[in-house]
């Protein structure tokens, strides 16, 4: 179809560079991955959300600047393909935003690539997205879970879905703590239980209440134990609430947004990760987590049982059972099993990027490639 020459891609996303969260970052991985294929020229990104780098931020990406409002967004898609010129490939990075990335690729007569992550995907949608994804060359989901529930409503031939999980940079691993966050937070000789993650009541699902819950119990044997969250949003003053009728305010410790540079070294100050969640598409935190040495907890209902390698990398809990909860922090702080280096970077850079370059093959040169071997 191309011949053998580098493809030019446009991406709508919601955020990638200068974004916060899974998805983020997601995107920002793949874009790397995506822009050092010998098969890609240059790719040029649209987010929705997220501040724009003060140049590009990798080589072969320009990231214009992010588009507020679902018309104003689409209006600049369409400004911003035909300034782009000749594009081969249009990448969509959320199921709401496919019908205008339908748009684009007819008007382009280029290959349209989805990604799906999580609970977005996870729901039978209206019928113009369900049409939009149909439309779709190639559809990758973050997880198995992900794709066994977005087929469960899909209208679109199975073979067509390929898992690309996330990877992990080599930048998290064990360390020691820092002294200045141990100060800042009052962590100095204690036991500490951590949650990254964004507090939005939308997202009420990953469990914050349920750990909350389950601190008194914990204190009775564990009174150093201090339950630090990181991250925020405008379910934060429901969760300080709860921890204030709870009685133990004092012992969990509300964080806010962690800048970027500071992310692993919040992970370094923890004993145990932990977040039971229902509704992770995958959950990068908790690779993340696992390969800075924290013991890991998550439930087992969602795209955490791919990230944690079905409890190779962790401990998987029904996130609904309080006494299966308190159970997994006890034995964490009472004898501590960490996750082994060699399992954590079973999802390398190197790996995700060799995946990428195969399906862009896929996708785009419509060659009869074996199934992708990115699967966990």
């Amino acid at each position: 179809m191309f011949q053998g020459r580098k493809i030019v891609v446009f991406s709508i996303v919601t955020d990638a560079f200068g974004g916060f969260g899974g998805i983020a970052q997601y995107n920002r991985d793949f874009l790397q991955a995506l822009a050092a294929s010998r098969q890609v020229e240059r790719i040029t990104v649209l987010p929705r959300f997220g501040n724009v780098p003060g140049t590009d931020p990798v080589p072969k990406v320009e990231q214009l600047p992010a588009v507020h409002g679902r018309i104003a967004y689409a209006l600049q898609s369409l400004v911003n393909l035909r300034r782009v010129g000749h594009v081969d490939l249009i990448f969509c990075g959320h199921v709401f935003m496919m019908p205008v990335a339908v748009l684009l690729a007819r008007l382009a007569g280029a290959a349209l690539w989805l990604q799906v992550h999580g609970i977005d995907a996870w729901q039978r949608p209206s019928r113009l997205l369900r049409w939009s994804v149909r439309q779709a060359d190639l559809v990758t989901a973050v997880s198995r879970h992900t794709r066994r529930r977005f087929l469960s409503w899909a209208e679109i031939a199975p073979e067509k879905v390929k898992v690309l999980p996330n990877t992990i940079n080599d930048k998290f691993c064990p360390g020691p703590k820092s002294t200045a966050l141990l100060d800042r937070y009052g962590l100095r000789g204690k036991k500490v239980l951590l949650t990254i993650s964004r507090l939005a009541a939308s997202e009420r699902y990953k469990g914050h209440d349920r750990v909350i819950q389950a601190m008194s119990g914990l204190l009775a044997e564990h009174p150093e134990t201090r339950y630090l969250i990181a991250g925020d949003g405008d379910d934060r003053p429901r969760l300080e609430e709860l921890a204030r009728r709870n009685g133990v305010a004092e012992h969990v410790i509300f964080a806010g947004q962690v800048p970027e540079e500071e992310l692993v070294d919040q992970f370094r100050l923890a004993d145990v990760f932990v977040m039971p969640s229902i509704g992770e598409g995958f959950g990068i935190v908790f690779l993340q987590a696992a390969a800075c040495g924290l013991q890991v907890i998550a439930g087992n209902r969602d795209g955490s049982v791919d990230a944690l390698a079905e409890g190779v990398l962790g401990r998987l809990i029904d996130p609904l059972d309080e006494n299966a909860l308190a159970d997994a922090l006890q034995d964490a702080l009472n004898a501590p099993n960490l996750p082994s280096p060699e399992a954590v970077r079973r999802l390398c850079p190197e790996r995700f990027g060799e995946a990428v370059s195969s399906l862009v093959q896929h996708v785009c040169l419509k060659s009869d490639a074996n199934d992708i071997h990115c699967q966990t």
